[in-house]
């Protein structure tokens, strides 16, 4: 179990560390990377291999992240951003939406999954969400709770 621990301590470390040196583009996408690793990591195994799994996951999730992190400029964001809040808004469980950046030619997709209520009474959306870079695609899943500002913020559940 020491030895488990100190893989998934590592491959944190290494996240971490790789967001240090990075510009912010590239920290989001290694953050992000990261915990979808993470979050595919925990579905394999059980005990010691999901911890391993959540380990890996982390550290393979943080990679790729960090080069389609790198490749995200600053309008390719605000089309992806602005695309989530409609989305998380307004579109139907399970139907997905487009965006793409005309000028970079990078794109992707949010698709809003189940919608539920916290007990505070904040609304929250599970959604998926695909980034396209240079023909390489990433996958993302995530959720979101609407803000009081009517605005969605990813948090982490």
């Amino acid at each position: 179990m020491k030895v488990i621990k100190i893989i998934a301590a590592g491959a944190i470390a290494l996240s971490l560390a790789a967001c240090q040196d990075a510009g912010p583009k590239q920290q989001i996408g290694t953050l992000i990377g990261a915990t979808a690793g993470a979050v595919a990591g925990a579905q394999v195994g059980k005990g010691k291999g999901r911890m391993v799994g959540i380990a890996v996951g982390t550290l393979l999730g943080s990679l790729a992240g960090s080069e389609v992190g790198k490749s995200l400029d600053r309008a390719d964001r605000m089309y992806m951003q602005k695309t989530t809040q409609q989305s998380l808004e307004a579109v139907p469980s399970g139907s997905t939406s487009n965006w793409k950046n005309p000028d970079s030619g990078n794109s992707g997709t949010i698709t809003p999954q189940r919608t539920y209520q916290k007990a505070e009474g904040t609304y929250c959306r599970e959604f998926q969400q695909t980034i396209s870079v240079g023909g390489r695609t990433e996958e993302a899943y995530g959720t979101a709770c609407r803000q009081p500002d009517g605005t969605w913020k990813v948090v982490n559940n």
